[in-house]
């Protein structure tokens, strides 16, 4: 029994180091076929526009009604210490350093990770990715390259708008809500954010994308490796609910790990 139960505990870490190995040659091959020509930027753009301006209208209403809560909950506090004219800076560092990134990344995924995933691994259970192989089109550059390069535009750009929409939600309720200056409301933001915010804010969109697209389309890329063997519609599902999940955490994971490292 011992030495069964050995040997189910390494055929579980086998697998798990089989799966992050496949991950990681299936990372650096989709960002080798990003950076090398030839370039095809029709593709891109129609990505661009189903990753990031068809995500544009759920960013705008998250970023708004985000900022106000926050905004909301840290006039409450300040009131309680006669800090009121740091809402504006705390509103600003909150969507700037963290919520921005994360709650972007978190909405892209739910709503264009989980169809890139149920997408690409569609096309490899009806055998569409293999078939390109046998006409001598490279699925990477095909398919995987422009995802990686429209989330690597599109993320940044998404959370940019998700913080200025979020600055003026807060802008709503500190200022014309609670009677906050206005001076005193952007000033205490311009005050207090440095170029430092502005890099960890970046660094970690940029993280995120990859994360996203990374995960989202190598599960479904591997659809047909995945050990519960599953085929058709049942497949498809698990793979797209397994690739959500997983990039959630790794956004979370990795947002305190970006911080810490830029700390």
């Amino acid at each position: 029994m011992k030495a069964v139960a050995r040997a189910m505990s390494f055929g579980w870490l086998a697998d798990f180091l089989e799966r992050l190995g496949r991950s990681g040659v299936f990372l650096a091959e989709g960002l080798w076929r990003l950076a090398t020509p030839p370039y095809r930027l029709h593709p891109i753009a129609r990505q661009i526009q189903f990753i990031g301006a068809r995500s544009l209208l759920v960013i705008v209403v998250a970023g708004t009604f985000v900022g106000m809560v926050v905004a909301l909950q840290f006039y409450d506090t300040l009131v309680r210490f006669g800090s009121v004219g740091l809402l504006g800076a705390a509103v600003g560092l909150s969507l700037l350093r963290e919520l921005g990134p994360v709650l972007t990344a978190l909405v892209v995924i739910g709503r264009a990770g989980s169809a890139i995933c149920a997408e690409i691994s569609i096309m490899r259970n009806e055998q569409q990715i293999d078939s390109l192989e046998c006409m001598a089109v490279d699925p990477l550059r095909y398919l995987i390259a422009p995802r990686f390069a429209a989330a690597l535009i599109s993320v940044p750009l998404l959370t940019c708008i998700f913080i200025t929409v979020g600055i003026w939600g807060g802008y709503l309720v500190g200022v014309i809500l609670f009677g906050v200056s206005p001076g005193s409301y952007l000033g205490g933001m311009y005050d207090a954010v440095n170029r430092g915010d502005l890099v960890m804010g970046g660094a970690k969109a940029l993280v995120f994308a990859v994360l996203f697209i990374w995960i989202a389309a190598c599960k479904g890329y591997y659809l047909h490796l995945d050990p519960a063997g599953a085929a058709g519609s049942e497949g498809v599902s698990r793979v797209t609910t397994e690739a959500v999940v997983l990039s959630s955490i790794a956004v979370l994971c990795s947002d305190y790990l970006v911080s810490a490292i830029i700390l």
